[in-house]
């Protein structure tokens, strides 16, 4: 097949590949939301159970301009938001470090790696009543669960993309006069972007996990706070319209993620 016509043919593969997963979304969705009204009006229709009829999709999606109205979904988002970043921050600011150190030196990799799988195994809510006690305020005990939780996958992440990349490159930069700095930013950075951001998701993905539950301790504010407020208040709907809010926001995270390991990274395989 010749040149032009191999280029004339890729633009239309992978418009008839985004158009079949355009497809495969929308679909998938439909029947998502199918099953969740179909649960919805039996436990409606059922009197035994009639009273958690709020938990359905019409309902749900009927609570939205309420919690919209009265500042609690912004409020709930915002304060959740910014604890998410924070600790996701710190997780990146002292997990990259620490995989380049492991990926860099096999004597460091060997001497930290007994205590970074047993710390790592630890579940990060565990660590709850210690940073408790460690923090003055509940925001900052919070950080630090997310960050506990995000910084393992960064570091191993960072530390396996480095194992690959092949130490020829670095021995070709020194005799290059290449210095440390510029031995990070042009031949480092560059070689484990994918990895890197593959484990900034992963980070991602379970600090998102984490932060919820983390928020229904003590704090005031929050998504997970403005879940168990409405669970106390029998405020079904609302409940469950927190709980798809978190979905969107987890979701539209996570697709940031995929798009910035597409932009940035050498590897330009799906996500």
């Amino acid at each position: 097949m010749s040149a032009t016509a191999t280029n004339a043919t890729n633009p239309r593969a992978a418009a008839q590949a985004a158009a079949r997963s355009a497809v495969n979304w929308v679909v998938g969705m439909a029947i998502f939301l199918a099953l969740w009204w179909l649960g919805g009006y039996f436990i409606g229709a059922n009197p035994k159970t009639a009273s958690f009829a709020g938990f359905g999709l019409i309902p749900t999606l009927e609570a939205f301009p309420a919690l919209w109205q009265s500042g609690k979904l912004q409020a709930a988002t915002l304060a959740s938001g910014e604890r998410l970043g924070a600790g996701m921050a710190l997780a990146i600011a002292i997990g990259l470090p620490i995989g380049i150190i492991v990926g860099r030196s096999k004597f460091f990799r060997d001497l930290s790696n007994s205590g970074f799988q047993f710390v790592r195994m630890i579940s990060p809510l565990s660590w709850t009543p210690i940073a408790v006690l460690v923090f003055s305020s509940w925001d900052g005990s919070i950080i630090f669960l997310v960050a506990i939780a995000a910084v393992w996958p960064v570091v191993f992440a960072t530390a396996a993309g480095l194992a690959k990349v092949d130490p020829a490159w670095f021995k070709v930069a020194r005799n290059l006069g290449a210095n440390p700095v510029q031995m990070l930013n042009q031949i480092i950075m560059p070689a484990i972007a994918f990895d890197v951001f593959t484990g900034i998701r992963l980070a991602l993905g379970v600090a998102w996990v984490v932060l919820v539950p983390a928020e229904l301790l003590g704090v005031t504010s929050g998504l997970g706070y403005t879940i168990k407020d409405a669970r106390e208040t029998l405020s079904y709907d609302h409940l469950t319209a927190m709980v798809l809010t978190i979905g969107v926001i987890g979701y539209f995270l996570d697709s940031v993620c995929v798009g910035l390991i597409r932009r940035f990274s050498w590897h330009r395989g799906d996500a």
